[in-house]
C-alpha cells in the first residue's frame, strides 16, 4: 500500500469493522487519494442476513463469510490489520487494537467506526449461557450443533417427558431474524429429518416464537405480520405473543403473560432474537466527545453528517448510529458507509469543506423476511408483497449483496438443493461447537454456569443420551 503522493504522506482513513459500512466504505474510496487501513476483530465480512440459514443446514460459512483480505486484495490503498479496537483517542487521532495481547497503534486523519450491534438480553446477560444469539458465526455454528443435537438426544430419551424436552425448540422474539429461524427449524424438522430416525419422528417436534409485543414483525405492520403469522402457523410453530421471558436456564424458559402470570416452557434447546446492542465503541466515543449521547441500545447519537461533535472527522455508520428513520439494516450501513467516504473523498480532492457537507438521508429500499420455501413477506414504501412473489424479491435482493461470483453460484446451488428437495448440504455439528463458548466463560470466571449446563444436559438418568450426544449443552 503506498502512503505517499509526490513525498508527501497521504490522508489516512482508518475503517473499524468489516461488516457492510466497513467493507463498502474501503470500497468507496478505492479511486481516493487516500491509504485506508481497516481493522476488525474477524479475519471475515459477515452477510448476516444469511446467518439462520447456516444455523440450519442450509449454507456454509464460507459463502456468507468471505475472508476480508481476499475481498479487499485487488484494491491496493487498503491495508486489513485484525485486531479487537478497545482505545479511541481523538485528541492525539489514533486507534489501539489488540490481538493475542499485542497492542497495535494506528494514526488517522478520518476514522469510520462501523463496528455494528451484538445480542441485547436487556440486562440479562446470564441468558446468553441458555439461550445464544444469531449475530457471529460462532452463534450459528453453536445453534446448529443444538438443534442436531437435541433430535440426536431424543432418540435415546429414556422417558416421553425427556424426549419432549428435547423435542421442544424455543425462539425468543418475533422479528425477521426470529420468523426467519422458527421457520427453518421447522421445515428441518417437517422435510430434511422425517425418515432419518427410528426411536422418534421429527415431525413431533415443536416449534415455539415467544414474543414480548403484540403482533409478529411488528414494523412491517398488521398486514404482513398476520401473513406471517398465518404461514408459521400453517407448518406448526406455535406462536406466543404479549409473553416476556424473564428466566432462562437449562431446562428452558419461563414466561410471563399478559395477565402477570407465570409459566414454564420445557425446553432443550432456545435461541434469542430479542434485541440488540451497540458495541462499547459507542459509548467510549460519546465519552471523549463533549456532547455526544448515546441511546438506550448504546448508539451514538451522531450530528446531521453522521460525525460526532466536535470531530468532523470521526463518522460513525451502520448499527452504532442511531438517526431518526434509520432501521438497523445492512441498507442503513451501506447508505452511512457510502455518504462517509463521499465526503472524505471530496474534501481530501479540494472539492469541498466540511461545512459543506449536506446532511444525510437515508433512502428507504423496504425490509423483507423469508417464512419458508416459496414464502416471505416484502414492504417497500407503500406497497406490500407475500408470498412467493416476496420470497423471489427476497433471493434476488440477498444475492445482489453475496460478496463473490462463487459465493452466489454455491448459493443458488444450495438453495436449488434445499428448497426443490429435502436434503440439507451442512449438516455436521460438533459438541465443540457448543461447548467451546462455554469452556471460554469458564476461563473468565463463569465456571459454575458452565458446569451447570453440562451436568443439566440429558439429565434424568439418561446417561446414555448424555454421553453419546451432547452438543445440545441444555
Amino acid at each position: 500500500m503506498s502512503n505517499q503522493t509526490g513525498g508527501k504522506q497521504r490522508h489516512r482513513v482508518v475503517v473499524i469493522g468489516s461488516g457492510f459500512g466497513g467493507l463498502f466504505a474501503c470500497k468507496h474510496l478505492e479511486k481516493a487519494d487516500v491509504d485506508i487501513v481497516l481493522v476488525s476483530k474477524t479475519s471475515t465480512h459477515l452477510f448476516q442476513p444469511l446467518l439462520y440459514q447456516v444455523a440450519t443446514g442450509i449454507l456454509s460459512t464460507g459463502e456468507i463469510a468471505p475472508a476480508t483480505r481476499i475481498v479487499l486484495r485487488k484494491q491496493e490503498n487498503v491495508q486489513v490489520i485484525m485486531g479487537d479496537v478497545h482505545d479511541i483517542d481523538l485528541v492525539n487521532r489514533t486507534v489501539t487494537s489488540e490481538l493475542l495481547s499485542q497492542n497495535t497503534v494506528t494514526a488517522f486523519d478520518s476514522l469510520i467506526v462501523a463496528t455494528g450491534a451484538q445480542q441485547s438480553y436487556f440486562g440479562n446477560d446470564q441468558f446468553a449461557t441458555y439461550a445464544p444469539g444469531m449475530k457471529t458465526i460462532d452463534d450459528a455454528l453453536e445453534l446448529r450443533a443444538r438443534i442436531l443435537g437435541s433430535f440426536e438426544e431424543a432418540e435415546l430419551a429414556p422417558t416421553q417427558a425427556l424426549r419432549d424436552r428435547f423435542m421442544t425448540f424455543v425462539v425468543v422474539g418475533a422479528g425477521p431474524t426470529g420468523v426467519e429461524l422458527a421457520g427453518q427449524i421447522a421445515e428441518l424438522a417437517d422435510r430434511t429429518l422425517v425418515g432419518t430416525f427410528r426411536n422418534i419422528d421429527p415431525r413431533d417436534a415443536r416449534v415455539i416464537l415467544v414474543e414480548g409485543a403484540d403482533a409478529v414483525i411488528k414494523p412491517m405492520g398488521p398486514k404482513l405480520g398476520g401473513k406471517a403469522q398465518q404461514r408459521l402457523e400453517k407448518m406448526g410453530v406455535e406462536i406466543q405473543l404479549n409473553a416476556l421471558v424473564t428466566n432462562v436456564d437449562a431446562r428452558g424458559v419461563t414466561i410471563k403473560d399478559k395477565d402477570g402470570s407465570e409459566r414454564r416452557i420445557e425446553a432443550a434447546c432456545k435461541v434469542w432474537s430479542a434485541g440488540v446492542q451497540a458495541s462499547e465503541l459507542g459509548k467510549m466515543l460519546a465519552e471523549r466527545s463533549e456532547g455526544t449521547e448515546v441511546d438506550r441500545a448504546g448508539r451514538v447519537v451522531v450530528e446531521p453528517d453522521l460525525t460526532i461533535k466536535g470531530h468532523r472527522n470521526v463518522f460513525v455508520v451502520g448499527d452504532l448510529m442511531s438517526v431518526p428513520g434509520v432501521p438497523g439494516m445492512a441498507q442503513g450501513a451501506i447508505q452511512g458507509a457510502t455518504y462517509a467516504a463521499k465526503h472524505i473523498k471530496a474534501e481530501v480532492a479540494g472539492k469541498q469543506r466540511p461545512e459543506d457537507r449536506k446532511p444525510f438521508t437515508y433512502f428507504d429500499k423496504g425490509s423483507m423476511a423469508t417464512i419458508s420455501r416459496f414464502n416471505a413477506v416484502c414492504q417497500i414504501g407503500k406497497l406490500e408483497f407475500s408470498g412467493f412473489i416476496a420470497w423471489l424479491m427476497w433471493l434476488v435482493l440477498h444475492l445482489y449483496y453475496l460478496i463473490g461470483y462463487r459465493s452466489r453460484m454455491v448459493t443458488v446451488f444450495q438453495w436449488f438443493v434445499s428448497f426443490l428437495g429435502r436434503n440439507r448440504g451442512q449438516m455436521a455439528a460438533t459438541e465443540q461447537w457448543v461447548f467451546a463458548r462455554l469452556a471460554l466463560e469458564a476461563l473468565n470466571g463463569n465456571e459454575e454456569d458452565a458446569q451447570e449446563v453440562r451436568t443439566e444436559t440429558g439429565s434424568g438418568g439418561n446417561s446414555s443420551a448424555n454421553e453419546t450426544a451432547r452438543p445440545t449443552a441444555g
